[in-house]
């Protein structure tokens, strides 16, 4: 029955491989997988062929062997706690519908199904542990170790994962429900926790909180708390796996091994030799996901996401009233829950907190001075990433492109509607940045202009709305001009070649972007060395970025009306037509 599977399995690898190769006919994805290949190995591979960055070479990872252990013990410590605590749902090992056509009714045993879905789950192991350790061969250290590492770390995962959920299924068939397994949980975490302080409070002198700023002493701390007491027992099967990925040669890594191995059998028996019945949420699981495959293909993203509550709207939308308004009420429920003013308001609970609790710290000064350089750096990034990530726009519906044209609206009216939710999800993030980072400098050491942060928040938030609306110009723009590179889902096709192509397009974009920064970074440097001389630094600054945004809402004014214009003679069949 092993050989069969083991069939199965690499008729399946080699199938899509050759379906990979077939579509490099196509010079979309040719072109795609050439400049794939030549990020992958300029930024990857070459490191293999030259050896580890040299800025690495020598680097004192052994001082900091220990510490690194216990980082890796507590993260996988938190990823094992969070198994037992989100899940719901019962055991269910995901099958493809041909695969519980043919294998369900096959004189197949269950630990046999066992077998199948861990050996089939080893090929994604091997290409995870393959990548990371690519990653990681840049800051040096030897790249089998590293594998053989990650190989043990997600071996062990996975089989946790299936075990917790086995275990999840019997505690449910014994009337423990959910709640009350949650509950324990967090009892359990919530006593390893207050014995860890007592502890440390108790045995371990006082830390001096006027070293706070000093990493160092930070680190020498957390090391002596977690490397003595409860919490050596706590993390010790953590660190057994983390051992030998951060060994330092063949030996210590050969030493590290046995442990390592040891839990990863223990975890195999636990699931293998666990009375589990999986096949009828098997069968369940395996028919959602087909569902949502052949919707993804379809273009019915949304029809089977099942009987789930209904989103609120953010407002009531009138009867009449502009269009382009029904649009952004019609994306906002599209985003979720994530995006509503509860998020807004428990993001800003932290923030707030942190104010006024260093207000009367004599360090707060200086850590106001981090939090806002903090609170710029995110600013920045979600600039970046923030119009990749909210896609409520054309990206999500040109798939229903032709029921979009039949709506009674004109191209620019239908193309502002659908700019505005991901416009409007940014701006209220990056405004609530704003306003945190003007907070926090203007309580930070050495601001002698205590004008200057005000002036610069007023710039951000008169900016950031027209900004955003550029950056999300962009990308919607690719999406009618480029509809057959535009990964619509996440059924889409992947691969190397994929991810050449979005390279291509985010270059692209890129430069699309700084060409269309030219006019307005020129307004303000204009206005800005005329108004500095005659009414100071901060008026001029305001004055330069209101006359920026006015450019810039020209500028993105004539892009939405182009665009309308593009929507208007787009025709999604001819354009994705062989």
């Amino acid at each position: 029955m092993f050989s069969a599977l083991f069939y199965y399995q690499y008729h399946s690898f080699r199938n899509r491989l050759t379906a990979r190769i077939k579509r490099l006919r196509q010079p979309k994805y040719l072109v795609g997988a050439i400049v794939g290949g030549i990020y992958f190995y300029f930024y990857f591979f070459r490191y293999f062929f030259k050896g580890a960055n040299p800025y690495w070479k020598g680097s004192p990872l052994g001082e900091h062997a220990v510490l690194l252990e216990l980082i890796g013990a507590l993260v996988l410590m938190v990823i094992v706690v969070l198994a037992w605590v989100v899940p719901h749902g019962r055991a269910a090992l995901t099958f493809s519908e041909s695969e519980v056509a043919f294998l369900f009714p096959a004189p197949i045993g269950r630990r046999d199904l066992i077998h199948f879905k861990l050996m089939r789950s080893q090929a994604r192991i091997f290409f995870s542990a393959l990548l990371l350790t690519i990653f990681s061969r840049r800051m040096g250290g030897s790249a089998w170790i590293h594998a053989a590492g990650y190989w043990l770390l997600l071996s062990t995962l996975n089989l946790h994962f299936i075990g917790s959920s086995f275990a999840r299924s019997i505690l449910l068939d014994r009337g423990i429900s959910n709640w009350i397994r949650r509950t324990v949980v967090f009892i359990l975490v919530l006593l390893a926790g207050i014995a860890v302080v007592l502890w440390a409070k108790r045995t371990l002198p006082s830390f001096d909180f006027t070293n706070a700023p000093n990493a160092r002493a930070i680190s020498e701390y957390a090391e002596r708390v977690l490397t003595s007491g409860p919490a050596l027992y706590l993390l010790y099967p953590f660190r057994l796996l983390v051992r030998p990925y951060l060994a330092a040669d063949g030996m210590a890594f050969l030493a590290a091994l046995g442990p390592a191995l040891l839990l990863l059998v223990m975890h195999y028996f636990w699931v293998v030799y666990s009375d589990v019945a999986f096949e009828e949420a098997s069968v369940e699981a395996s028919k959602k996901l087909s569902e949502r495959i052949a919707a993804a293909r379809s273009g019915n993203l949304h029809g089977v996401r099942g009987k789930r509550r209904a989103k609120r709207a953010l407002f009531k939308l009138a009867p009449t009233g502009p269009p382009a308004v029904a649009l952004l009420w019609k994306n906002m429920i599209s985003a979720g829950q994530a995006f509503t003013w509860r998020i807004w308001i428990i993001i800003a609970i932290p923030c707030v907190s942190a104010y006024f609790a260093l207000g009367n710290n004599m360090h707060g000064p200086e850590l106001f001075s981090v939090l806002a350089i903090v609170m710029a750096v995110l600013l920045g990034w979600s600039m970046l990433l923030g119009p990749q990530v909210v896609r409520q726009d054309l990206r999500q519906d040109l798939a229903v492109a032709d029921i979009l044209k039949s709506y009674p609206m004109k191209g620019w009216q239908l193309v502002l509607g659908e700019l505005l939710a991901p416009a409007l999800i940014l701006t209220l993030a990056q405004w609530l940045m704003v306003v945190f980072a003007a907070a926090f400098l203007l309580h930070a050491r050495g601001l002698r202009d205590g004008l200057l942060p005000i002036a610069l928040a007023i710039s951000a938030l008169v900016l950031l709305p027209v900004i955003n609306m550029l950056l999300l110009l962009i990308p919607n723009a690719a999406v009618l001009l480029f509809p057959s590179w535009m990964q619509t889902s996440k059924e889409g096709p992947r691969g190397i070649e994929v991810t050449g192509q979005r390279l291509i397009l985010l270059l692209g974009q890129v430069l699309v972007f700084s060409v269309s920064m030219l006019p307005a970074a020129a307004v303000f440097a204009v206005i800005f060395f005329i108004t500095k001389l005659a009414v100071g630094l901060s008026p001029a600054v305001l004055l330069a970025s209101v006359a920026s945004a006015v450019t810039l809402a020209i500028e993105v004014s004539a892009g939405i009306y182009l665009l309308g214009h593009l929507f208007e003679r787009f025709d999604l069949s001819a354009e994705l037509s062989p």
